[in-house]
């Protein structure tokens, strides 16, 4: 992969994984309600399942995906119908005790959350199409795209986190009443809505 090449993937990289979208929103929603280490089981699923979904379309998932509209509708739906579900919660939650019954997204959902991320499916294609897919050394540009991307996929998530964490305290208010709290989770879970229409509009584009 030449040089220029490398820039790109790397600044598609950045711009993929650092803009808001299902992954960063929760990560940092995680770590203000529960801290920053209950969060990293999800910011560390999110490159591992987004991963794999990169392996898997260089090996023909997407183009599978695509030529059956149904597995590709139905992707859609899980994903809107799971997004709204956990903004729905997180808007529910206005005290601290309350949390523990919040959308806590662990590893395994984490790594399954990639394969109804319509974000993650639009940067997977991406990729394949542009940087792995039509060379001769096929297998070698993946392989060199893939850890690039879960780089990215981790520390972006990872700073999210962290924002998120930053904030607890803050978010906490006195006494416990997590008024804050309550707001911030409000917020998300507008983020998080605000997803699922880009997700839908974006549906209806050429992939």
């Amino acid at each position: 992969m030449s040089s220029t090449e490398l820039f790109a993937l790397i600044a598609l990289a950045t711009v993929g994984t650092f803009t808001p979208g299902p992954n960063t929103a929760l990560s940092a929603t995680i770590a203000a309600n529960f801290g920053l280490r209950r969060a990293l089981p999800f910011v560390c699923a999110v490159p591992v399942g987004w991963g794999i979904l990169l392996i898997l379309n260089a090996a023909g998932l997407g183009v599978m995906v695509l030529g059956f509209p149904p597995l590709r509708w139905g992707l859609l739906l899980a994903g809107v119908l799971y997004l709204v579900w956990l903004s729905w919660k997180l808007a529910n939650t206005q005290h601290l005790s309350e949390a523990a019954q919040g959308p806590v997204v662990g590893f395994k959902q984490g790594v399954v959350l990639q394969f109804i991320n319509i974000k993650a499916w639009f940067l997977a294609l991406s990729v394949v199409s542009g940087w792995v897919i039509g060379y001769d050394n096929t297998l070698e540009r993946l392989f060199e795209a893939l850890p690039i991307f879960m780089f990215f996929g981790l520390t972006s998530n990872l700073t999210y986190a962290w924002i998120g964490a930053s904030l607890r305290h803050w978010l906490r208010g006195p006494n416990e009443t997590a008024r804050r709290l309550q707001w911030f989770n409000r917020g998300m879970a507008v983020a998080l809505l605000g997803t699922v229409v880009w997700m839908v509009q974006s549906a209806f584009k050429p992939i």
